[in-house]
């Protein structure tokens, strides 16, 4: 079956792209762009509406985290990372400014596409008008208030902004309260994707994102709190 996604890849390695680009298309996507540097890669999301971006952090003329950043401006499309760092610091940063998701260099190709099509299920799941409506109800946990349709989260009468992929873990725990979930079950029911080595860390950091956000001190949490070796629990603030 032929995918009609539109996909931009940009990385200043050629063999990379290549691999990228034969990969999607022996999984039948037929509309791939490619991108050596940040320059043309803002040119054609100016004038293309793609479904998902592939972006580098290492390009010659800029770093991807700011260009992700610029990216942002144009378009809500999914962006996954990827990079030869493995570090804490560089994924947080990535997912901080917009990504979506963060891949380390070497990769298996297969993986990225896995990642890629768990990102378009749950795109395609939002869209469907019915699950939409629901999922943009207001949700009440304690003195939390979370409105998926204005992007906002109300704690304490604040008003905190949170990113969509927030959104998306807050809106799981709201309706979830005062119950263990393994990192993988998480990564499953707020994803949308089949666990990866690694979706520990994605996990991890958007719940210290989040943390940041909401508890006086977080690194000793009181509202979403992880109980060693079993996963996480969201006690909502009274």
């Amino acid at each position: 079956m032929v995918k009609n996604e539109k996909i931009l890849l940009v990385d200043d390695e050629i063999g990379i792209l290549t691999l990228l680009e034969v990969t999607l298309k022996k999984e039948h996507y037929t509309h791939i762009d490619r991108c050596t540097n940040a320059k043309q890669t803002l040119e054609m999301v100016r004038k293309t509406n793609y479904d998902l971006l592939i972006l580098d952090v290492m390009l010659p003329d800029m770093n991807g985290f700011e260009l992700c950043s610029m990216v942002r401006s144009h378009t809500n499309a999914p962006i996954i990372f990827i990079s030869a760092s493995s570090s804490d610091f560089d994924k947080l940063t990535g997912l901080s400014v917009g990504g979506d998701d963060y891949i380390t260099k070497p990769f298996n190709p297969l993986e990225v596409v896995a990642r890629i099509e768990a990102l378009f299920r749950r795109q395609k799941k939002y869209q469907t008008p019915s699950y939409a409506t629901q999922e943009n109800q207001e949700i009440r946990a304690g003195r939390l208030i979370l409105k998926p349709s204005d992007a906002l989260l109300i704690f304490d009468d604040q008003k905190i902004e949170c990113t969509a992929k927030e959104l998306d873990l807050l809106r799981f725990f709201l309706r979830n309260p005062n119950r263990i979930y393994s990192t993988s079950q998480i990564y499953e029911l707020v994803w949308g994707g089949v666990p990866f080595y690694g979706e520990e860390k994605t996990v991890t950091m958007h719940i210290s994102k989040i943390r940041k956000k909401l508890e006086i001190n977080p690194k000793s949490p009181e509202i979403i709190i992880n109980l060693k070796g079993i996963g996480y629990k969201f006690i909502p603030p009274q």
